[in-house]
């Protein structure tokens, strides 16, 4: 491995990091099909008056005018301080895009954009959305939201999503101009319900292997899947890669029903169970739409909670293998309380386990700021990157189906260890990979050439698409002088050089195609899914899941 290419993805690794841990915290689990269900606090606990003692003394005599707001928030995160990591609160401003991002759907125009040049064009159109029946076409570029100008003025992406989203029904005037036209033009769009799919891409890799990517839990995930399934099937697929890296979690109900399309017979799927939480079984109770053909599932250090549930139970039964690195190691359950505020706190009340007895949960004993770390110390240590040299605290040995060892705590524990794709790039070439002048280099050579690259399907895209060094060449002109020379040395290197060709193909079939585009050549270059490929075709497999 190339020591600049490790100190490259290194310096992701905190922000990486940060992410899953706040995705798994706001996503987590819970004990209800859908968060409609959630629990008010006030039916469970009582005010406590020293609480409110302490902040009424400090609003009339303290020094200085405080909020109360503020140091209620505050002394419910030290309250929280204590506790386990995935018990959350969340204030009531951020709840709705929470509850938005797991309900599966959000009230919008329909369009994803980036903003290119300080100006936000639209990259992508919902399927019979109200942009689409508005006329909003692809690449145009987006003037004024209401009365507001929203181009050149260095508006960011979250202040954008604001102002399109809104009540269903409710309307939005927008101004707009067609890409390479300099007239605008005015639409008055209707908000409707815009979809939020959890199932990111359904792909067949093979004659007889169909991929589907899951990127979390939602309340439609289970739906989605079957879909995916059903269509993969019918394009030939016999045997089932189901990609859960990077998939911080969401509904238990969600992942135990995908369990059940794999398992048969009654089998046990995980059980629930805590101090003041009495233990419920999930089981896998109805015909499902995969029991037999080869499965294998991919996870990583961010596959956590309802993936780890999918995942184990998949192991336990000798179901099919896991193919990947360590997951995250989230064992808890969390149940939403309304605060009266509008806020909400997630509690954590049971452990769950997977149908050995094994509980995944990492430890944190020594602190939330510990275990927030673990993901560097991960690294460091090399179990990502090329030895998987873990050892398990809990030593106490489960066995699957079959009589194979497993044990608990730290995470799932894959059946075929795959080191992390490093790649062989510094952190000034994965700057440019995924910098500005490239994105912007694609998309502007997208849409110069759409109508001539589009070849009909992905297929056909894939086989005569060939001009990648069209796009370097742009991205080389934007860049100073000072830098192009030295940065086409180095990406023009015999190790280099297919990453950024295989990038640039694959953002343009996510233009063409959307995400089935983009994963139809990206995971060509994908280590993990060309491994277990590689197992379908040998005795690896039926030797692990037989347990011999």
């Amino acid at each position: 491995m190339d020591a600049s290419g490790r100190g490259g993805v290194k310096a992701w690794t905190p922000l990486l990091f940060s992410l899953v841990l706040i995705s798994g915290m706001v996503l987590g689990f819970n004990l209800r099909d859908t968060l409609r269900s959630k629990r008010d606090i006030n039916t469970v606990i009582e005010r406590n008056d020293r609480l409110e003692q302490v902040i009424d003394l400090v609003n009339e005599k303290y020094v200085d005018s405080v909020k109360s707001d503020v140091l209620y928030k505050d002394a419910i995160s030290g309250i929280l301080k204590t506790l386990d990591p995935h018990t959350v609160y969340i204030p009531a401003e951020d709840l709705q895009a929470v509850t938005d991002d797991l309900e599966g759907g959000f009230s919008g125009i329909g369009v994803e954009f980036s903003i290119v040049r300080d100006t936000i064009e639209v990259t992508s159109l919902v399927d019979n959305g109200p942009a689409g029946k508005a006329g909003i076409e692809i690449g145009d570029q987006l003037i004024k939201v209401g009365d507001s100008i929203v181009a050149g003025v260095n508006i960011t992406s979250g202040k954008i999503m604001g102002m399109l989203k809104g009540k269903q029904k409710s309307r939005v005037a927008v101004t707009l101009k067609h890409y390479g036209s300099p007239d605008l033009y005015h639409v008055n769009i209707a908000r409707d319900l815009i979809p939020v799919h959890s199932v990111e891409a359904n792909v067949m890799l093979n004659e007889n292997t169909g991929f589907i990517k899951v990127n979390k839990f939602s309340a439609n995930t289970h739906m989605e899947f079957i879909e995916a399934l059903k269509q993969l099937k019918e394009d030939g697929a016999t045997q089932l890669i189901v990609d859960l890296r990077d998939n911080p979690g969401g509904y238990l109900n969600e992942a135990t029903q995908i369990a059940d399309e794999f398992l048969d017979d009654n089998k046990l799927i995980v059980y629930t169970q805590g101090v003041h939480a009495s233990k419920t079984e999930y089981t896998a109770d109805r015909k499902g739409a995969f029991e037999n053909g080869k499965l294998i599932i991919l996870i990583d250090e961010s596959s956590a909670s309802a993936s780890e549930i999918l995942a184990g139970a998949v192991q336990d039964w000798d179901r099919g293998i896991i193919v990947g690195r360590r997951s995250f190691g989230k064992g808890l359950v969390q149940e939403p309380y309304d605060m009266s505020d509008g806020s909400e706190l997630r509690l954590t009340i049971a452990r769950y386990y997977t149908p050995s007895g094994r509980c995944i949960q990492r430890s944190f004993e020594k602190g939330k700021d510990a275990y927030e770390a673990d993901y560097e110390k991960r690294f460091e240590t090399s179990e990502l990157t090329g030895q998987d040299h873990f050892v398990n605290k809990d030593t106490t040995k489960y066995y699957t189906g079959n009589h194979r060892i497993v044990y608990g705590g730290g995470g799932i524990k894959p059946d075929i260890y795959v080191p992390y794709d490093t790649l062989p790039l510094s952190r000034e070439l994965v700057d440019q990979l995924y910098g500005t002048e490239l994105k912007t280099a694609i998309w502007e050579y997208f849409l110069n050439n759409r109508r001539k690259i589009k070849h009909g399907d992905i297929p056909g895209f894939i086989e005569s698409f060939n001009s990648e060094e069209d796009v370097l060449s742009n991205y080389f002109d934007m860049l100073p002088l000072s830098a192009r020379k030295q940065l086409r040395a180095k990406i023009y290197r015999a190790t280099t050089h297919p990453y950024f060709t295989n990038h640039i193909k694959a953002q343009l079939a996510r233009y063409l195609f959307k995400n089935n585009g983009y994963y139809s050549v990206s995971l060509k270059k994908d280590n993990a899914v060309n491994i277990a490929l590689k197992l379908f075709d040998n005795k690896t497999y039926s030797t692990i899941v037989s347990g011999k």
